[in-house]
Parts: structure tokens; C-alpha cells; sequence
């Protein structure tokens, strides 16, 4: 099938694959841009997956203070040598991530780092709520498997939308500098914390506040 230039356009930024190959890869899965992605890395033709199994151990620990100090971030992001790791499009970069994380507040770093109990709680909720909603049973499966995607999306930082750029995902991002700068990356781990956090106080949206910097 034809396939236009937009997809081929995501697709070499998801993955830093050359231009030919992520047209050929979009023709193979009819357009289908996350099996393309694995259609390329089964190949070997992604930058990135190319790079992921290369040691990341040197990088930065990069902070975020928002105005006033109510919110505070720290992020650390790897990557293969320490030149890379002091460049300012590196630095940039991890700035960027720790002021997203700020604002999107995530919980983990990847869908693998969930806890399986916080997973088959969210299901069980999950279940009863498409239940209650009159769905038949035969849907509800899916249903709970989409909303569960859902949960990683809004909570596991690489597939959380970029808060300066909605369009891509914080993955997508991660990938895109991967290819441009050449070496494998990694955001290891993050700590964020909030002002008052856990106590009884006068509810203030810094998550907004932040946001509405950012853009």
C-alpha cells in the first residue's frame, strides 16, 4: 500500500531508521506504525535498538526547582561516554525531562517497573467499573486491557505525551536522541517531590503552574 510522508516522517523519528526502510517497513504492515517499529528492529535497522544493548554508565544527574521551591526533581540519564554526557544537547535534554516530570508527575520510569499487585488491583477496579457501565462480559477483557494501557500512559513516564510537545511521547523523544547524537541513552531513575506532600494543607495545582511554564 502506499504510505505518506507524515508516517514515514514518525516512524524515522521513532526509530532513526533511514528513509527506504521505514517506507518499506509502513508498506509491510499497511501503514501500521508500531508493528513497523518491530518489523525494523526484528531487521536491525533501528538506531536506537541498535544502541540499547551498549553500556550507558556515564551522563548526568540533572534538577528541576520550580518556582518558589514547591516542587523539586531529580533525574538521572545515561549515556556511553562522558563527552556526550557534557555536551549541552545532552543537558538539554535531561533539563527537559526533569521539568516534564515535574509537571507529569509519573510514578515509574517504564510499564516493567509496576508492580504486578498494582497491576491485578487496577484489573479488578477496572472490571468492576466496565461491569457496573452494563458492558457485556465478552468485552470486558478488552476493555480492561485497553484501560490498563491507559494506566502505563498516564503513569510510566516513557509513555507519557511530552509536556512541551503532545505529539510524541517521552519514548519517542528518547529514541530521537539516540539516533541524533549517536549513543545509546538511557533514563535510569528519577525522585520527585512536592512541598507538604502527604500532609494536610490548602490544595494548590502546582502540576498546572508547571505546566503553564513549561509551554
Amino acid at each position: 500500500m502506499a504510505v505518506n510522508a507524515s508516517a514515514v516522517k514518525e516512524l524515522r523519528e521513532r526509530t532513526g531508521a533511514g528513509m527506504l526502510d521505514c517506507k518499506k517497513a509502513l508498506e509491510e504492515t499497511n501503514g501500521d506504525i508500531a508493528k513497523a517499529v518491530d518489523v525494523l528492529r526484528e531487521k536491525g535497522l533501528s538506531a536506537a535498538a541498535n544502541k540499547a544493548g551498549r553500556a550507558a554508565t556515564e551522563g548526568t544527574v540533572e534538577s528541576y526547582i520550580h518556582a518558589g521551591g514547591r516542587i523539586g526533581v531529580l533525574v538521572e540519564i545515561n549515556c556511553e561516554t562522558d563527552f556526550v554526557g557534557k555536551t549541552d544537547q545532552f543537558k538539554n535534554f535531561a533539563r527537559d525531562i526533569a521539568m516534564h516530570i515535574a509537571a507529569a508527575n509519573p510514578l515509574y520510569v517504564r510499564r516493567e517497573e509496576v508492580p504486578a499487585d498494582v497491576i491485578e488491583k487496577e484489573k479488578e477496579i477496572l472490571k468492576a467499573q466496565a461491569l457496573n457501565e452494563g458492558k457485556p462480559e465478552k468485552i470486558v477483557e478488552k476493555m480492561v486491557e485497553g484501560r490498563v494501557n491507559k494506566y502505563y500512559e498516564e503513569y510510566c513516564l516513557l509513555e507519557q505525551s511530552f509536556v512541551k510537545d503532545p505529539d510524541k511521547t517521552i519514548s519517542q523523544l528518547l529514541n530521537e536522541k539516540i539516533s541524533t547524537i549517536g549513543e545509546n541513552i538511557s533514563i535510569r531513575r528519577f525522585a520527585r517531590f512536592e512541598l507538604g506532600e502527604g500532609l494536610e494543607k490548602k490544595v494548590d495545582n502546582f502540576v498546572e503552574e508547571v505546566m503553564a511554564q513549561v509551554k
